[in-house]
C-alpha cells in the first residue's frame, strides 16, 4: 500500500515542500509536484526531492504543440522525476513526440525512462460540464475510454483518470496499463472541489496503480498521524475481507 500512495505537495513554498516531505516519506511512495508548487518554488524543487531520496511525479500536463511538448518532455527526464504526464487531448502526435523525446533523453543520460502517462478527463469535471461547457458529444465513459485507447497507441504507459473509471479504462486497454487516480479521499475527509471522488480501498480493489492524496494529509494537524491513520484504514477494510 505505502510504495502506491503519491502525496500532492500543492504547497506555496520550498519550505512547506520539504517538511512534508520528511514528515511523510517514511509512509508513502512518491510525492508529486504540481503546477502550484514549481511555480512558487521554481523548477529546482523537483531535483532537492529527488536529492532527498524521494520519487517525484511531475504533474504539469503538457498541452502544446508535439515539438514544444517533446523539449518540455526532455527536460521532465532530466529534472529526475519517476512519472510525468501530458494532456491527451493535445493528440497521438503530441504524446509520440513526448515519448521519443523522454526515451532519447533518458537514453543520453543512462538511466531507465520515466513513466509517462496521459490526463483523461479532470476528476473536477462533471459529465454535463464535459458535454454543456466543453462540447464534448461522448459520454464520460466513452470519453475517458477514448483518450486512454488513444494514449496507449502513442506508447504512454498509462492515464491519469478517476478510479471509477478504472474498469473503462482496463476494458479499453487492458491490466498493463498504469492507471494514476487522484481525487482519493479518505472515509474520514471532506471532498473539497473534487467531483469524481472515491475511497482507498475502493480504488485498489478497482485496480488503481498509484493513488494521488493531497489534502487529507498535507492540510492536516498533524500530517504524520493522517498518514498512519489512512494506512491503517486499508489496512483494518482488507483484514476485514480476509
Amino acid at each position: 500500500m505505502r510504495e502506491k500512495i503519491i502525496v500532492a505537495l500543492d504547497v506555496d513554498s520550498e519550505g512547506e515542500a520539504l517538511a512534508l516531505t520528511e514528515a511523510l516519506k517514511d509512509y508513502v511512495g512518491a510525492f508529486k509536484v504540481g503546477l502550484q508548487l514549481f511555480h512558487r518554488a521554481g523548477h529546482g524543487i523537483v531535483t532537492k526531492l529527488v536529492e532527498a531520496g524521494v520519487k517525484v511525479f511531475l504533474d504539469l500536463k503538457f498541452h502544446d504543440i508535439p515539438n514544444t511538448v517533446a523539449q518540455a518532455a526532455a527536460a521532465a527526464v532530466e529534472s529526475g522525476a519517476f512519472m510525468f504526464n501530458v494532456h491527451a487531448s493535445g493528440g497521438k502526435k503530441m504524446m509520440q513526440e513526448a515519448r521519443k523525446a523522454a526515451q532519447a533523453s533518458a537514453a543520453a543520460l543512462g538511466i531507465a525512462p520515466p513513466l509517462l502517462i496521459g490526463v483523461t478527463v479532470l476528476t473536477s469535471l462533471a459529465e454535463d460540464e464535459l458535454q454543456d461547457e466543453l462540447g464534448v458529444e461522448r459520454s464520460l465513459p466513452e470519453q475517458v475510454a477514448a483518450l486512454a485507447r488513444l494514449s496507449q497507441e502513442a506508447g504512454l504507459d498509462g492515464v491519469v483518470a478517476s478510479a471509477r473509471e478504472i474498469p473503462w479504462i482496463r476494458a479499453a486497454c487492458g491490466d498493463d496499463f498504469v492507471i494514476v487516480t487522484p481525487g482519493i479521499r479518505p472515509l474520514w475527509a471532506a471532498g473539497d472541489d473534487q467531483k469524481r471522488i472515491v475511497t482507498p480501498q475502493k480504488a485498489l480493489e478497482d485496480g488503481a496503480d498509484y493513488l494521488v492524496i493531497g489534502r487529507p494529509l498535507t492540510a492536516a494537524a498533524d500530517p504524520r498521524e493522517a498518514a498512519k491513520k489512512l494506512l491503517a484504514e486499508v489496512a483494518s477494510e482488507n483484514k476485514g475481507e480476509a
